[in-house]
């Protein structure tokens, strides 16, 4: 009796770690693409400036490639997190990527750019809070033998 409970128990403990990376996996690979979305924005804002017809003046693009150049910062930031510490699990990368919902919901409340539609922002949301929530267990399972 012992020994198949020990089996029944050991084949959980796979199937949940299994279940854990899996999501893992996907989380990290919807973080990658808000990252990769944030760092290819922010190339071409930094590249193409006058892409936005609200800015004409030299001043004003000046600013566009100022912002361009911040945000393609973030982007790698972002990025680089995700693809070294976030798939390791560290918890840390768990609460510093919640800047990506916080930011874009941000953008989406007070109606800032970029764009008027503003579809992306919701996108960026969803797949953001989707990447954070859906291997919430990998980062703070009560057992730690769950997370290797």
């Amino acid at each position: 009796m012992s020994i198949v409970c020990s089996t029944i128990n050991r084949l959980k403990y796979l199937y949940y770690r299994a279940l854990n990376m899996r999501l893992l996996r996907i989380g990290w690979m919807l973080l990658l693409a808000t990252g990769t979305a944030i760092l290819g924005f922010g190339f071409v804002i930094a590249a193409y400036p006058q892409i936005s017809p609200d800015y004409s003046g030299a001043k004003e693009v000046e600013l566009l490639r100022t912002i361009g150049v911040a945000t393609t910062g973030m982007g790698i930031f972002g990025v680089m997190i995700t693809l070294k510490a976030y798939r390791r699990g560290e918890k840390w990368v768990w609460f510093t990527l919640w800047y990506y919902p916080v930011f874009w919901t941000t953008h989406l409340a007070l109606g800032l750019p970029p764009g008027n539609d503003h579809i992306h922002q919701i996108v960026f949301i969803v797949l953001s809070l989707l990447g954070l929530l859906l291997p919430v267990r990998h980062f703070f399972s009560s057992s730690k033998s769950m997370q290797s």
